[in-house]
């Protein structure tokens, strides 16, 4: 099995502060930058399994940075360099506390919302008569509250942000813009591919100088859903289940081995050979996403090397 970064604990030139997130870890600097690394922690029910997938930072870093420049010229973001496979340096940003989800089909959550008899979501009014998996008239912005950690995100409406003043009018209408033009251009690469981008998530900071850009990862298989587009409308007309291309496989796995996160429940063994399989099904998704052939990066010692790279990188 390929060596795996489970963690990282660099003591980097003018580093201020540090955060471990559920799968990235991310270094602030005296300069107002931040190094996120991605590790191949796999997170799935907001819990953290404990095998790592190998490949998996590398994979969601480099679709992430790729995604970011297909999209910087009708949205800024805060990204500045790639010095290694795992790592992404750009500004740091004053986070705006709701992520900006986008639906375009009644899937997940949504779907789950509206088999439950409600017919509004985040504020959305939903018609009568969908069926689970079927596309919206229009893409629909559904935001959630971004929760402390080991909370749950909750859903909020617009209405409902702007009277609890988490964003303001001006700013909301920015992130509103920038949402659904990052979604439009999304899809359209998607297209590209003979894929579907069924709903994903963005989230936005304002940077010290106070231009509103968004931050983190997008259009990756951890923040994002994607189905085939090749049969999706005999699928649907017949009620058959989706192709889909996401981390759902592992959820799905998880479940039909009796673990959905809830207490008294035990993370089922990852053996070598699932591990593996799950990180085979990444490196689909990211040739997938891309329509590049997966290059791996040198894993012997993956620490030293991330390390070695980024220290370069800020010497520079």
């Amino acid at each position: 099995m390929s060596s795996t970064l489970l963690s990282t604990q660099f003591n980097l030139p003018g580093q201020v502060d540090y955060y471990k997130g559920k799968v990235r870890e991310v270094y602030t600097l005296a300069d107002h930058n931040i190094v996120i690394v991605a590790t191949d922690r796999l997170s799935a029910f907001d819990v953290v399994l404990p095998q790592g997938i190998p490949y998996k930072g590398q994979i969601l870093n480099e679709i992430a940075s790729e995604m970011l420049k297909a999209t910087e010229d009708i949205v800024p973001n805060w990204l500045e360099a790639v010095p290694d496979p795992n790592v992404s340096i750009g500004v740091k940003c004053d986070t705006f506390k709701v992520e900006m989800v986008v639906r375009n089909y009644l899937v997940g959550h949504a779907a789950r919302e509206y088999t439950a008899g409600n017919r509004k979501l985040c504020g959305v009014n939903l018609k009568e008569g969908l069926k689970v998996n079927d596309k919206f008239d229009s893409p629909i912005l559904t935001p959630t509250t971004k929760a402390e950690q080991g909370d749950h995100d909750q859903d909020i409406s617009k209405e409902e942000i702007l009277a609890q003043g988490i964003v303001s009018h001006s700013d909301y209408k920015v992130l509103e813009d920038y949402a659904l033009k990052l979604f439009e251009r999304g899809s359209q690469l998607a297209d590209q591919r003979g894929l579907l981008l069924v709903d994903t998530k963005y989230e936005f900071g304002k940077t010290p100088d106070g231009k509103i850009v968004v931050i983190d990862e997008i259009h990756t298989p951890d923040s994002s859903r994607y189905f085939y587009k090749e049969g999706y409308n005999e699928r649907q007309t017949k009620g058959e289940k989706q192709k889909q291309l996401s981390k759902e496989f592992v959820r799905e796995w998880l479940m039909e081995n009796g673990f959905q996160g809830k207490e008294g429940q035990k993370i089922p063994e990852l053996t070598p050979q699932i591990v593996n399989s799950i990180s085979e099904r990444y490196i689909e998704l990211y040739e997938k996403i891309t329509g590049k052939a997966f290059r791996k990066a040198k894993v012997e010692d993956i620490e030293a090397r991330i390390l070695a790279n980024i220290k370069t990188h800020l010497s520079k």
